[in-house]
C-alpha cells in the first residue's frame, strides 16, 4: 500500500493535494482502490458544481460494490478527469497521479489542513485492518 507524505487523507480514504495555484486535487488511496478491486466505472460530477466537505459527490463501481465518493473539503469543481469516464480502471492502476479525480477552488485551505498526514493516514489504515483481522478470528 502507497501512501504518499505530500498529501493529507480523509477517513473516507480521499487524498487531496493543494496545488501551487492553490486549488486541490482530490482522488482515492491506494488502500481504497485495493479494498474495492477492479474499478468498472466513475459517475463524475459537473464542472462548476459545489462540493461540501464528508458530503458524496459522485461514486465509483467496482465488481463487488459501489462506494460513493465523499469530498475531504468544500469547493467548487473547476475540472473533473474525463479520462476515468473511458478509462475507470486507471484509478486502480495510478491512484495519486493519473488517477486523479475532481480539482477544486476553495475558499480557503483551512480544511486541507484539517485532514490526516500520511502518517496520521497509515496509523489509521492499520487500526481499521487489525479491527478486520481480530473479526475475522473471532469468526473462526
Amino acid at each position: 500500500m502507497v501512501i504518499l507524505e505530500e498529501l493529507r487523507y480523509s477517513r473516507d480514504h480521499a487524498w487531496a493535494r493543494l496545488d501551487e495555484d492553490n486549488r486541490i486535487t482530490i482522488g482515492i488511496t491506494d488502500y481504497l482502490q485495493e479494498e474495492l478491486g477492479e474499478i468498472t466505472g466513475i459517475d463524475l460530477p459537473e464542472e462548476g458544481d459545489e462540493v461540501v466537505k464528508d458530503e458524496a459527490f459522485g461514486s465509483i463501481e467496482a465488481q463487488r460494490s459501489v462506494t460513493d465518493l465523499y469530498s475531504p473539503v468544500t469547493g467548487e469543481i473547476v475540472e473533473i478527469n474525463e479520462e476515468l469516464l473511458d478509462a475507470p480502471e486507471v484509478i486502480n492502476e495510478d491512484p495519486y497521479q493519473d488517477g486523479w479525480i475532481i480539482r477544486l477552488e476553495v475558499p480557503s485551505s483551512t480544511e486541507f489542513y484539517e485532514l490526516l498526514t500520511a502518517e496520521e493516514y497509515e496509523e489509521y489504515v492499520k487500526e481499521i485492518r487489525g479491527l478486520e483481522d481480530e473479526e475475522e478470528e473471532e469468526e473462526e
